[in-house]
């Protein structure tokens, strides 16, 4: 072997890196939309749980509950979902009976401002 040194150049690391940014511009994107797409998916899934068990709560008692807790105390429920989007289970919007009777838990929504893939605001979920 001769005396000079074996290694990479400053142009071949350049172009390396350009190779790397250049995936990166197209896989990064992607990912956070898949992400966005998971929480979407699990906020669908939570509402549809909450719904449910509103229901089933509903068809049992005659009546609706007066609070999501109360769906947690009479195991319809083992705990309030936490909200994806928000990250937090007391961000729920409540949507009170009609009836002045029975004004307790009718509906449930989402409380995170903004609009889903789907284009209709996450609150009319």
């Amino acid at each position: 072997m001769s005396g000079r040194r074996r290694g990479f150049t400053l142009l071949e690391l350049l172009v390396v890196m350009a190779i790397i940014a250049t995936l990166l511009t197209i896989a990064v994107p992607r990912y956070f939309r898949s992400l966005e797409r998971s929480r979407e998916a699990v906020l669908s899934q939570d509402l549809s749980s909450l719904r449910e068990c509103i229901d089933k709560f509903y068809g049992d008692t005659g009546k609706y509950p007066e609070t999501l807790i109360v769906l947690v105390e009479k195991h319809y429920l083992r705990s309030i979902p936490i909200d994806p989007i928000l990250k937090a289970a007391d961000k729920w919007i409540i949507v009170q009976s009609d009836d002045p009777d029975d004004t307790g838990v009718k509906d449930v929504h989402s409380g995170a401002p903004g609009l889903g893939e789907n284009g209709i605001p996450y609150v009319a979920w």
